[in-house]
This record gives structure tokens, C-alpha cells and sequence, in this order.
């Protein structure tokens, strides 16, 4: 089933999408993000249609692993979530996160709009004026192209597999990182 970004089923939401590395890790953050409604792991921004998990691990579809995000703009502005994302990845680092390398873990915005793409475009440039990184960002804003949702294995990936040793190396540091920093930003628990 394609998904597309132009649609929401939610009136009065928007929706957001950004790949930064593995998307167990950023599926975990925004999960515990106010105003949030929804986070579906998936792909986005290649040439092949309906991917699955084994085909973008290999590099060659095109695609880069990414959260689909459904917010109430009302509650959490898109520069917020952008704010969020930029600080739990290392945008300076091409097609790898960490350990996990290959195109399919690029910094990647996927703007659903041309209000986001703007935005987008204006963080990178205030955070490069600002010298927040010690390296060029090289995270790409892109009009938003179909969305393919991922294996239902891959949906809330850390609650469920929490005590895993990829989870507890890789994506709980994030999780705290976020908690620690955006502890105002969090969903009442």
C-alpha cells in the first residue's frame, strides 16, 4: 500500500517526515513527543516500489530508512520537530549514523510541503551560521516523494525490543539525550 504524503486522515494535522540514520531511533524519540498523534517507520525517496526492509538494507533502492510523523501543529510547530531531529542526529555525516553506513542512513528531510521545505532549508542555515556542528551539515531537503510503510516488525521497534544490545547502545542514548534536552517538549506520561 502506497502512502502518500499529501494526504492525512486527520484534519488540522500535518505531517512530517525525516530520515537520520536507523528508524527505530528516531521512531522512539517522537513517540514521546508532545503533539504528536502518530510515527510510522518506513521508506522514502527511492526508485522502487513497496521496498522491503531486506531490499534498502542493501543500498541500492534509493531509499533512506525515515519516521512519517502526523502532529498537531496547534500543540508542536514544525520547527520544533526539526529543533528535535537536528539535535538526536549527526546531520554531518554522509549516508552513515554511528556504526549503520549506507545511503539508506542519510540525513534526509522529506518536506511535505513548500512552508517545510522553507523551513527546513532555514534551520540548516541558522545552524551553519551558528556553527552548532563542527562539520558542514549535509542533510538533504527534498519535496516529499510516496512513502512505504515498514514491516510491522519495525513499528514501535524499542518498546517492544527494548533490552535488545542494539537498542540499549544505539537507541536508548538518543531517547535520553532527547529526554534530558527537550524534557518540556515530552508527552505526560
Amino acid at each position: 500500500m502506497i502512502m502518500t504524503t499529501e494526504t492525512n486522515a486527520n484534519p488540522g494535522f500535518e505531517t512530517a517526515i525525516f530520515g537520520g540514520g536507523c528508524f527505530w531511533c528516531l521512531e522512539a524519540v517522537f513517540l514521546e513527543t508532545e503533539g504528536v498523534h502518530a510515527v510510522m517507520s518506513g521508506y522514502c525517496g527511492g526508485h522502487v516500489d513497496s521496498p522491503s526492509y531486506r531490499q534498502v538494507c542493501t543500498g541500492t533502492t534509493g531509499h533512506a530508512e525515515v519516521v512519517k510523523i502526523d502532529f498537531d501543529p496547534a500543540v508542536i510547530t514544525y520547527r520544533d520537530l526539526l529543533e528535535i531531529f537536528f539535535a538526536i542526529h549527526d546531520p554531518t555525516t554522509p549516508d552513515r549514523q554511528g556504526n549503520d553506513r549506507g545511503p539508506q542512513y542519510r540525513s534526509a528531510i522529506f518536506a511535505t510541503s513548500g512552508a517545510q521545505r522553507q523551513a527546513a532549508s532555514a534551520m540548516i542555515t541558522e545552524l551553519e551560521a551558528e556553527h552548532v556542528f563542527a562539520d558542514p551539515i549535509v542533510t538533504t531537503v527534498e519535496a516529499a516523494p510516496a512513502f512505504w510503510p515498514a514491516e510491522a516488525e519495525h513499528h514501535d521497534y524499542y518498546a517492544r525490543n527494548g533490552e535488545q544490545p542494539y537498542c540499549q547502545y544505539v537507541v536508548a542514548p538518543k531517547l535520553a539525550k532527547f529526554r534530558a534536552r527537550f524534557a518540556g517538549r515530552r508527552r505526560d506520561r
